[in-house]
């Protein structure tokens, strides 16, 4: 599991510890996962997703320099806030979809595979939870990010993004050889990535026939329903700290079905 040990890289593969950053909260679970890559006996690393801008966590990433490359998964202030500073601290350039969070470095492009400390790391685009998200992919395993965590169920970040285009997001996941091992922005580690990418989907239809039936049930007299009321109705189990966020997750399943046959 990814464990509570704040300031220890921990070995999670052959190639991909992990540092997890001390940011717990509500949306951060234990906090972020920060990721080093590298191929075994290789002197150089990957950095993936340094995470919030806090000395102490960026410090001990930079202990494993020479760092010849900082990803991001998408810009979220928990995956990206430290990304520039670390890549002036180490002298590396920092690669991502948004141009917002580049440093010296290039965009990312679907299918692109980088080359760096020994690996070829694949570029998977997998929009939905926001528009800039992607996933890394290593020879037996895939870097989420926020598309897919190690514990519950991600956002889809409405307006930016998309139901529709996560769904596709989730079955690309699904498509990858079976006993591919997630490695995700936030949560223990995935023993099978496909088994959970597949199990995200069945949640998901099932969340949307939910909506339907609740705007359905909330329409009755006449006027359509606020996200709001449709929370209320649909999450009346969850945790009342997390329906801020379950209401982009609803914005964004009105918007999918209004365009949805």
């Amino acid at each position: 599991m990814s464990g509570l040990a704040y300031g220890v890289l921990r070995q999670v593969t052959p190639t991909a510890a992990v540092l997890l950053a001390e940011n717990p909260g509500v949306m951060t679970l234990d906090g972020t996962n920060t990721w080093v890559l590298r191929a075994p006996g290789s002197s150089s690393c990957v950095v993936v997703d340094p995470g919030p801008l806090d000395a102490a966590h960026l410090g001990l990433l930079a202990a494993e320099a020479p760092v010849e490359v900082v990803l991001l998964t998408h810009g979220h202030s928990d995956h990206s806030d430290g990304a520039q500073a670390f890549g002036r601290q180490v002298d590396a350039p920092v690669r991502s979809v948004d141009p917002a969070f580049r440093l010296g470095g290039q965009g990312l492009s679907d299918g692109e595979v980088i080359e760096a400390a020994g690996l070829s790391i694949r570029v998977l685009a997998t929009p939905g939870h926001t528009a800039d998200s992607v996933c890394f992919q290593l020879d037996d395993a895939v870097l989420t990010g926020d598309t897919v965590l190690g514990r519950g169920t991600t956002v889809v970040a409405h307006p930016d993004g998309k139901l529709g285009d996560y769904l596709e997001s989730l079955r690309v996941l699904a498509s990858l050889p079976v006993n591919t091992i997630g490695l995700p922005g936030h949560g223990p580690e995935l023993p099978d990535l496909v088994a959970v990418a597949t199990g995200y989907l069945a949640h998901r239809q099932q969340r949307l026939a939910q909506v339907k039936a609740a705007v359905e049930h909330l329409s009755a007299n006449g006027k359509p329903p606020t996200p709001r009321q449709v929370v209320e109705l649909v999450y009346a189990d969850v945790d009342r700290s997390l329906w801020p966020a379950a209401e982009w997750s609803v914005r964004a399943q009105l918007e999918y079905l209004l365009r949805t046959p």
